[in-house]
Order: C-alpha cells, then sequence, then structure tokens
C-alpha cells in the first residue's frame, strides 16, 4: 500500500496521532479481536473502541465482521495491511499520462505449473485439486485464488502508447506468498518477476500464512493457505524497487516495452532457486486485501 503524504491523506496519518490507536494496532497484529476483548486489554470502555476501529476501518487499517456469538452480535477486528510506503514526492509533471490496469489473478495468457497446484473462485474449487490441466479450464478466468509450487503464470498487460510516447514507469501492486502443502508459514520461496522476457528481480517471501483467516478469504474455503503479503513493485529510470526499496537495478528502457506490443509480466518461481517455495496469488474477495493485480503505467 501506497499512501501519498498530502493534507487530502490527513484522516489516515491522523491514525498514528493516538496511543490508543497505536495500541490497538499492536493488539490486532497477535490475534483478531472483537470490541470487549479490545476494551479489557485498554482498559477502557467499548463504545471508546468503537470509535477508534470506526476511524481504523475508514483508513483501511482495520477491518471488521460482525459474527454471532454467546450473546449476541460482536464486531471482529482484523490487522489488514502488513506494510505501508510512503509517498513524500509527487509524480512528475513531466509525465504526461497515466495507465490504471486492473488484471485479475485468473486472467493469465500462459502457464507452466507444476503441484501442488490449484484454482478457486470467489464460490467453488476449479477443476480438481493437483492437476495443472485445470489451469486451461475456460472458467480459469473465474479464479480468484490460484497457486502452484513451481513453475509461473504470465500475464499480458495492455500497451496504451502512441506515437513516440515511451513508457517512463510501471508500478504494480499484488497480494501472494509461498505455496506449501497445507500451510507452513516458515516456507521460504524465491519468486521471481520479469517484463517482456526479461527478470527485474527475486523477493524470498517468508512462508505460506494460514493460521490467521483472510479478511475476504471466503468463509467455505477451508484448505489452508488463508492470505499473502500486499507486494509493490516499481520499474523506473534508476532501477526496479520493492516496496520502495532497491531491488534490482534494472530500468524501465531495458524492458524492451514497444509500440503496438502488449507487455507481459511473469511471476515465477523457479525449480533451482535456493529457495524453491511456490507461488500463491489472492485477487479479490480472497486474502487481507480486496483487489486483483493492479498495474499503473506513466507515459
Amino acid at each position: 500500500m501506497k499512501i501519498q503524504v498530502s493534507p487530502l491523506n490527513l484522516g489516515y496519518f491522523e491514525c498514528f496521532a493516538s496511543e490508543t490507536r497505536l495500541r490497538m494496532i499492536e493488539l490486532l497484529d497477535r490475534k483478531p479481536m472483537n470490541i470487549k476483548e479490545l476494551a479489557a486489554e485498554l482498559s477502557v470502555s467499548s463504545a471508546i473502541v468503537t470509535k477508534h476501529v470506526q476511524k481504523l476501518e475508514e483508513a483501511g487499517i482495520v477491518g471488521t465482521e460482525s459474527l454471532t456469538g454467546l450473546r449476541g452480535r460482536q464486531k471482529l477486528c482484523r490487522l489488514l495491511p502488513d506494510a505501508v510506503t510512503l509517498q513524500f514526492r509527487t509524480p512528475d509533471p513531466q509525465v504526461g499520462r497515466q495507465s490504471s490496469i486492473s488484471i485479475p489473478v485468473g486472467q493469465y495468457s500462459e502457464f507452466q505449473v507444476k503441484p501442488t497446484c490449484g484454482l478457486a473462485s470467489e464460490s467453488a474449487i476449479i477443476g480438481y485439486f493437483d492437476d495443472p490441466r485445470y489451469f486451461s479450464d475456460p472458467d480459469h478466468v473465474k479464479a480468484k485464488h490460484i497457486w502452484f509450487a513451481g513453475g509461473y503464470v504470465e500475464y499480458r498487460i495492455p500497451n496504451y502508447l502512441v506515437g513516440n510516447q515511451s513508457v517512463r514507469s510501471i508500478t504494480l501492486s499484488l497480494e501472494l506468498c509461498s505455496e506449501a502443502p497445507g500451510f507452513n508459514e516458515n516456507w521460504p520461496s524465491d519468486i521471481t518477476f520479469s517484463f517482456n522476457g526479461v527478470e527485474i528481480g527475486t523477493w524470498t517471501c517468508p512462508g505460506d500464512f494460514g493460521s490467521k483467516p483472510g479478511a475476504f478469504t471466503p468463509k467455505w474455503w477451508k484448505f489452508g493457505t488463508q492470505h499473502g503479503l500486499l507486494k509493490t513493485i516499481s520499474v523506473r529510470a534508476d532501477g526496479t524497487y520493492l516496496d520502495g526499496v532497491r531491488l534490482s537495478g534494472m530500468t524501465v528502457d531495458g524492458l524492451g516495452i514497444k509500440y503496438g506490443e502488449d507487455i507481459r509480466f511473469r511471476i515465477a518461481s523457479h525449480e533451482n532457486a535456493e529457495h524453491p517455495g511456490g507461488v500463491s496469488l489472492f485477487g479479490k474477495h480472497f486474502g487481507n486485501y480486496d483487489q486483483e493485480i493492479e498495474i499503473d503505467l506513466h507515459y
């Protein structure tokens, strides 16, 4: 998640101007808690906790759901983002155009995967577990969660260049993690990203997360992995960055982006990697972030 430092986002920054709200974030980092439990830990009233939760919820920091408890309905709260990046500089005014594209995780154009693997829509499993043939099923475009122990999936990003325009930067965000049988939160995986066949860098995901329910994962899903981590990748004129930290020296000019040709984006887990731990991807209605693969191209 990237937040522009601006008065327009003052409500977001105000969330961190309260010791009570900071303590709530610390508590929810340990486990989801309901209003009454938070009130008891903080030694304040449930009414005060409710007001703080509302502010955190409006900012997208905390997610809530209403559940049936022993004494009626209760509001369960959970922490949503794993990290945020503060953007201090405003976008370059010389970048004349921005194209924002949302690509569903199931709308890949090419794949090569090996078990454990599978696909799920927001309402059902697509095909059968551990059968790569179902990655070719026409319903794969409906997938909101896909996973594979090795191999890759590749997406085609529309290229709207005209005339003598050139791409100045590509920023992409997605939710993903490793892929272990069932789940294993200590299961590192070297996940490699590439554009147009050019590798831009490898990120080692620490695990496959299933001990806490995903904020948006459907209740019917009882098969291990629940959510991933939200990662932001930026390829710019000065290199490639992951969550604002330099990942490699690959620049946008080195990606071979040409007029009239789609941009190919690949996510891979190589068998010869130091940590060949697979990939799990999450789209809308799955995981902790209600989004698909979100892409911004600056021309």
